[in-house]
């Protein structure tokens, strides 16, 4: 089933966004989200990327280690959570057109969605992509075929992103991810 891009069939128009944050750890109950970076799955140039105040000390090393980012850094120059996710929700607004829906995309969208749903609905009482998310993980195990094992980024990456790693870096990695999304997309309507 394909989106109707006029909205003709009453299918909402899509505004593809894809989104990486870096977090301090691994559940946003116990862990600061420290940042977040999207941009427009087909247009990868405009781009939003944020780094936040910690809400609390709480971190784990191999978290911290992942970004470079520190927690004495970013509570001296991080974005207040609030002003942050109103910023965020400003710019998915801003890049959404009229009539059309922001659309989640990530690469492991679970993981992105969970921080953003708790932090949008902590400080704006809403979340502007809703209760969903499109995963480029589950996208890439449907659109070949294989096991879940097969859609890991070392098995990705050489197919999709010319063996190119993820930066940590939550803009660069946004962008990497469109891209990834974009060729398996492609492959798939070419095939």
């Amino acid at each position: 089933m394909t989106a109707d891009p006029a909205g003709i069939r009453g299918i909402p128009r899509e505004t593809l966004i894809s989104v990486d944050v870096e977090t301090a750890g691994p559940n946003p109950a116990e862990y600061s989200m420290l940042s977040i970076g999207a941009c427009l799955v087909d247009e990868p140039d405009t781009g939003f990327y944020i780094e936040l105040k910690p809400l609390t000390d709480n971190a784990r090393e191999e978290s911290l280690a992942v970004s470079g980012l520190t927690m004495e850094q970013l509570s001296v120059e991080g974005v207040a959570p609030d002003a942050a996710m109103a910023e965020f929700d400003a710019w998915v607004h801003a890049v959404t057109p009229d009539g059309a829906i922001p659309i989640l995309v990530a690469f492991n969208a679970v993981f992105d969605w969970m921080f953003l749903d708790h932090y949008f609905r902590r400080f704006l009482a809403r979340n502007p992509f809703g209760h969903s998310a499109l995963d480029i993980k589950a996208y890439a195990m449907g659109a070949a075929g294989g096991s879940w094992g097969e859609t890991s980024m070392r098995v990705l990456s050489p197919l999709y992103l010319d063996g190119r790693h993820l930066s940590h870096n939550a803009l660069g990695d946004a962008r990497d991810q469109a891209e990834l999304f974009r060729r398996i997309r492609s492959a798939r309507h070419s095939g």
